[in-house]
């Protein structure tokens, strides 16, 4: 677990989208195609916000624990605010996760029609100007999140502005996550083996060791090592569906560190880009063939998916 070897994922620069979009489309489709993941360069979130959020998240965590608790909304789903440490469990897991977090989600404007599905946000009173920094670097996720569906879209031969409809007013959440320092003997691992519910995940934080993808060509796990500054993109589970796996979300998970590095927190921060909870979940016509039928013949709404999903890590009681 501590000497796994490095996944041969292609770091690519979204810079070069703008240079020549179908080649930058097929590089990201081909790495998502192999791994269900890619690490994008040159994202265009700008780095004085990140190392500011980054400052902010470690002072929110630093919180006393009755004061974080405050923010906590029970049988919320933890849809926003804060969940405590050892909430969350990996499905089918034995043991739940060592970690804790925050989720902000999409300002919406008063009487929006998710409003009912998007639950308002919850902001800490402190650290002080907590809510204007993530507020901030949401609204870049969403942009670089966008560029990023818009190269999805050209791969997949739909228009480039596809997926626009679909992410408008989106259930995305940015998720601040702190894995606290642990015992050696400690029972199970900072994030347990799963597969994203969204359709892609953006991770910033994952330049510290722990983040393995399992190599379905292989059965082996293998460790994600971005450059300094990199985010880490992946494949979630509604995007596998859509395109009935032709882009495959794939099993990963956050391992404990060596001894050395026990006694040592670890923050990331991933946005989970999500649609607008009435978007239909169908599959695309072009991704069924005779050799990959329709594995979904029923569709879904986004917001009925995400139910299911959030039940089955325990963030909501059936």
């Amino acid at each position: 677990m501590l000497d796994t070897p490095a996944a041969a994922v292609p770091t690519l620069s979204l810079a070069d989208q703008a240079r020549d979009p179908d080649a930058f489309a097929a590089a990201l489709g081909g790495s998502f195609e192999r791994f269900g993941f890619a690490i994008v360069a040159d994202h265009g979130v700008p780095q004085p916000l990140i190392d500011h959020a980054w400052a902010q998240t470690e002072a929110l965590f630093a919180l006393p624990e009755d004061e974080k608790r405050r923010y906590h909304v029970s049988g919320g789903g933890g849809a926003r605010g804060y969940t405590p440490f050892k909430t969350e469990i990996a499905k089918d897991a034995r043991h739940v996760d060592l970690k804790e977090f925050w989720h902000v989600g999409r300002e919406l404007a008063a009487g929006h029609r998710y409003a009912g599905e998007m639950a308002p946000n919850i902001w800490p009173d402190r650290p002080k100007g907590f809510r204007d920094t993530f507020i901030e670097l949401f609204a870049a996720f969403d942009r670089a999140g966008d560029r990023l569906l818009s190269a999805i879209a050209r791969h997949l031969g739909l228009a480039p502005d596809w997926f626009d409809p679909a992410v408008k007013d989106g259930n995305s959440v940015l998720r601040l996550l702190h894995y606290p320092p642990i015992p050696a003997d400690a029972e199970g691992v900072r994030a347990g083996a799963h597969e994203d519910i969204n359709l892609i995940t953006l991770l910033l934080g994952a330049e510290e060791a722990g983040l393995e993808l399992l190599d379905r060509a292989t059965g082996q796990w293998l460790a994600v090592k971005p450059p300094q500054g990199a985010m880490v993109v992946n494949v979630g589970d509604m995007l596998q569906r859509l395109t009935n796996h032709v882009l495959p979300s794939t099993t990963h998970r956050v391992v404990n560190p060596p001894p050395e590095r026990r006694g040592h927190s670890r923050y990331s921060m991933p946005f989970f880009l999500h649609p607008a909870p009435d978007f239909l979940i169908e599959t695309l016509p072009q991704t069924i063939t005779a050799e990959n039928p329709n594995r979904y013949p029923e569709p879904i709404t986004a917001n009925g998916y995400l139910h299911q999903r959030l039940v089955e890590i325990g963030l909501i009681k059936a």
